[in-house]
């Protein structure tokens, strides 16, 4: 209970330390400053934060993570703070790390390996890594998860739930935010982070994917070796990508490497589905031979086929340099908040996607989607979730295909991949199929008797249509409601009248020297006045809540009769 209240504590003072900072000001940025300034002008508020969520744990941690994608939420300054975080935790004691491969394989760790490094080659908030041998003498990566590290990542859930209620309720900013969304995106995510089998599925999946390209190579899980907290793959000996210097990409095609990561993005994300959130030059190294190792899978998001349709015509325009079909599109994307504003987002939109394509070999395909999600949120556009994390995926992988070949352009690879682009479009999987032509069935099926009902009624003159365009029940209730104030308004002036004439009668009881019937009346006329006043705020206040929550439900009831 105690470190509970701790926790509480915490978490109460992050908010009251930074919540009035400035952090949730989405204004566009200073175009005056240039890309480079813009980095280095981050500031003491950016770094304290980031400190701050480092000191609170694995789950700040990679909540500060996830908000470094929001750039239409946050500055570039808090962006990139975040976007800096590391996990700076002490490596779990070594015979922890032993009984608990022994509690979920059910055997000892000599049974199971040669060789076991106790020394970590890598610790996290979540987990770390350990290299080992198996008595096949296969080199393996044996990730490890932190003993209770769920129950502390279920609890600081429970609090940030009801820390997102209170925002979204009582704020402003919270229509804005849409805090619960976002905490709900952040809770799963982070509970796939903490189930190993499904990041030993990811593997298994891009090992598939991956078997087309002959420059790229994903470590094999061993599932004999692996639980819901263990997981043991292949050891890939390289380096990584940005640890390459000049003399040493002489001896690898940075050129073909760069194309192959790139277009094997765009393929697993807009044809597959699949999302590698994380592609930061970390997790991509060089192998001894050659080829790009993709070794740390724990990311991976599945992005709807609805939204892939629409990123298909996003990164199109784009390339194409059309900024005003990449507006239509990002407004068909988002979500308008109140003080959305059409014109300016189309103009401020266009201005950038045109002077970004001329940039050439210069152009960042990350950088253009994070400018148009900061965009975005400064015209009151909130974009889906989908494509914040994409564009920040796309920027660290900027930073390893501009490592690799310094001359790729983006834009170019995008238009060379546009059969592959249009693939992901218009193909149709035999589910699909077979889906569309049961509902094609069931059409013809059942067009003849409904033709047949609506020339019926046509002809009978019992044809009615009816257009949900205004609810007739809430307007005369509220007509009722202004109709019963005005009259008891009228009836309290009245009395308050009555009052003020009856208190120059001199005759009949006095009190405090008025007479006591004037007294009275005017008592009266307080009283109502305070009971109207106390209905009116209560009334207001359900209506207000009354329509926040259809205003939610909307999408849920927005069908065809």
């Amino acid at each position: 209970m105690r470190e509970k209240l701790t926790r509480v504590g915490d978490l109460v003072k992050l908010l009251v330390r930074h919540g009035g900072s400035g952090i949730l000001s989405s204004g566009g940025a200073d175009e005056f400053l240039t890309e480079t300034e813009r980095d280095g002008a981050t500031g003491d508020g950016p770094e304290k934060l980031a400190a701050d969520l480092e000191a609170m744990g694995p789950t700040y941690i990679k909540l500060g993570q996830l908000l470094s994608t929001r750039h239409d939420l946050l500055p570039d300054a808090y962006t990139q703070a975040l976007s800096r975080l590391q996990d700076d935790v002490d490596p779990i004691d070594a015979d922890d790390v032993r009984q608990l491969i022994e509690s979920e394989i059910g055997t000892t760790v000599g049974a199971l390996f040669s060789e076991f490094n106790d020394q970590p080659l890598a610790a996290a908030s979540l987990g770390q890594v350990h290299r080992a041998t198996t008595k096949t003498g296969r080199e393996v990566a044996v990730k490890v998860l932190r003993p209770d590290v769920r129950e502390i990542v279920r609890d600081d859930m429970d609090l940030l739930t009801q820390a997102a209620g209170l925002i979204d309720t009582t704020t402003s900013a919270g229509e804005r935010i849409g805090t619960g969304k976002l905490l709900a995106q952040f809770r799963r995510s982070l509970a796939d982070e903490l189930d190993y089998r499904k990041e030993m599925a990811n593997l298994q999946r891009f090992r598939e994917l991956a078997e087309r390209e002959d420059l790229l190579v994903v470590p094999e899980p061993i599932p004999s070796y692996s639980t819901s907290r263990i997981l043991t793959m292949e050891f890939i000996e390289g380096r990584k990508v940005t640890d390459l210097g000049p003399l040493e990409l002489l001896d690898v095609d940075g050129s073909a490497l760069a194309e192959t990561i790139f277009s094997f993005f765009l393929n697993t994300l807009l044809n597959e589905g699949l999302l590698h959130a994380d592609p930061h030059p970390g997790n991509l190294i060089v192998t001894p031979d050659g080829r790009l190792a993709l070794i740390d899978l724990g990311m991976v998001a599945r992005v709807p086929k609805r939204v892939r349709g629409q990123l298909v015509r996003l990164l199109l325009a784009i390339g194409e340099g059309d900024g005003e079909e990449a507006a239509n599109v990002l407004a068909g994307m988002g979500h308008p908040l109140s003080d959305y504003d059409a014109a300016a987002f189309r103009d401020d939109v266009s201005h950038l996607v045109s002077g970004a394509v001329s940039l050439g070999s210069d152009l960042q395909a990350g950088s253009v989607l994070v400018a148009l999600a900061r965009i975005s949120g400064a015209h009151g556009l909130r974009p889906p979730a989908e494509m914040s994390t994409v564009g920040k995926a796309l920027l660290n992988l900027d930073q390893t295909v501009q490592h690799l070949d310094p001359g790729f352009a983006p834009a170019e690879a995008i238009r060379d991949s546009v059969g592959t682009i249009l693939k992901s479009g218009f193909s149709i999987s035999p589910g699909s199929a077979i889906s569309s032509a049961l509902e094609a069935k069931e059409f013809a099926a059942h067009l003849p008797r409904r033709a047949n009902r609506i020339m019926d009624a046509l002809s009978n003159g019992e044809l009615t249509m009816r257009v949900n365009a205004l609810d007739e029940d809430r307007l005369l209730e509220t007509m009722h409601q202004v109709a019963n104030r005005l009259t008891v308004g009228l009836v309290l002036a009245a009395v308050t009248v009555a009052a003020a004439l009856m208190s120059r009668i001199e005759a009949g009881p006095r009190l405090l020297g008025y007479p006591l019937v004037s007294l009275l009346f005017f008592l009266a006329a307080a009283v109502g006045g305070l009971i109207l006043v106390g209905q009116i705020l209560i009334t207001d206040k359900r209506t207000k809540a009354r329509a926040k929550k259809a205003e939610k439900e909307a999408p849920k009831r927005a069908t065809l009769d």
